[in-house]
């Protein structure tokens, strides 16, 4: 879906969301109250450049605006595959990224990601896998690393992580395996303003995407693990 569509869905004709390229932002009206939202389009590569714009709307929203939601606008496919930027570091722009989103969360905003069309990767990890929830609409796509890619990384044969996508949602991208693995909270299907306005109004605050996970069957162990480990802490 394009964004400008999304927007109209969302907020209105009048949303007062722009694109300065592949970088969306601005300050929509959402019953009654402002929004802030910030995102990207066009598939984009996140690079330091973007990266640190995001996080600039983030805490001028910390700043001027206390309490205000953040809706996060997804579609990216993953961090820029190139040289400038790593050499600037974009790894630590990308972490900076998603602090600034944490610390929104952690000072009482509620922060909300939406997968719109496409997120893969880092550019996904470090924007809607941070907010207080990600929910997404049926026909986007999600994953963090194609099968062949992961074959090569693993040094595992391509058929066996083939065979696994069958049965365990790790191995396998689409958002209903995310939604399986309680990465992705729900979906948005229809009245897309109604969504949002549930995910305002019910979106618990603290983490519960591997209690979802278990009770899906798409992580089966995680939330257990981790509260062995802070038992035994």
């Amino acid at each position: 879906m394009h964004w400008n569509t999304l927007a109209t869905r969302l907020f209105g004709e009048q949303h007062g969301i722009t694109a300065d390229g592949d970088f969306l932002h601005g300050t929509a009206t959402f019953d009654g109250a402002p929004v802030t939202v910030v995102g990207t389009t066009g598939h984009a590569p996140i690079g330091v450049k973007l990266a640190l714009a995001q996080a600039r709307v983030v805490m001028d929203t910390l700043v001027n605006h206390p309490g205000r939601a953040i809706l996060l606008l997804i579609d990216t496919q993953g961090q820029q595959l190139r040289r400038r930027d790593e050499l600037l570091g974009i790894n630590r722009a990308m972490a900076h990224l998603g602090m600034c989103v944490d610390l929104a969360r952690r000072r009482g905003h509620r922060v909300i990601g939406l997968v719109y069309d496409q997120a893969l990767s880092g550019g996904f990890i470090t924007s809607g896998l941070i907010a207080d929830a990600c929910y997404a609409l049926p026909e986007a796509e999600i994953r963090v690393m194609r099968i062949p890619a992961m074959a090569r990384i693993t040094k595992l044969a391509p058929e066996m992580l083939e065979a696994l996508s069958m049965t365990n949602p790790v191995f396998a991208p689409g958002v209903q395996n995310y939604v399986a693995m309680g990465g992705v909270r729900g979906l948005w299907r229809g009245d897309l303003a109604q969504g949002l306005r549930d995910a305002l109004a019910h979106t618990p605050t603290e983490d519960t995407r591997a209690v979802d996970g278990a009770e899906r069957g798409g992580r089966r162990l995680a939330a257990s693990v981790v509260q062995r480990v802070l038992d035994a802490a």
